[in-house]
């Protein structure tokens, strides 16, 4: 069920419906937090749709512009509603020696 972050499009893709929500691992590296919460927030600057709940039972998924897409992205990540995965990195644990 692992959706790429990619950031030249507005939503990742999308898990099959049949299978149930399954949070994404948490993320410890404060860096990893960054990278994913930019990415996210620049999707939904692109007009992606907010995964919050709240905002969804606002009868809305768009945040309006009291919300700071920022804020809400890193909210998303936090909460593990949004998917991503790591490259391999040659060398390191993982990845092709």
């Amino acid at each position: 069920m692992s959706a790429e972050l990619d950031p030249e499009s507005t939503e990742p893709t999308p898990a099959p419906a049949d299978e149930p929500f399954v949070p994404a691992p948490r993320i410890d590296s404060r860096f990893l937090f960054v990278d994913v919460a930019a990415q996210r927030a620049k999707q939904l600057r692109r007009g992606a749709l907010a995964r919050l709940p709240e905002l969804k039972n606002e009868g809305t998924t768009r945040p309006d512009r009291f919300f700071k897409l920022e804020r809400v992205a890193m909210e998303e990540v936090s909460r593990g509603l949004i998917a991503y995965t790591l490259p391999e990195v040659p060398g390191r644990p993982g990845g092709d020696a």
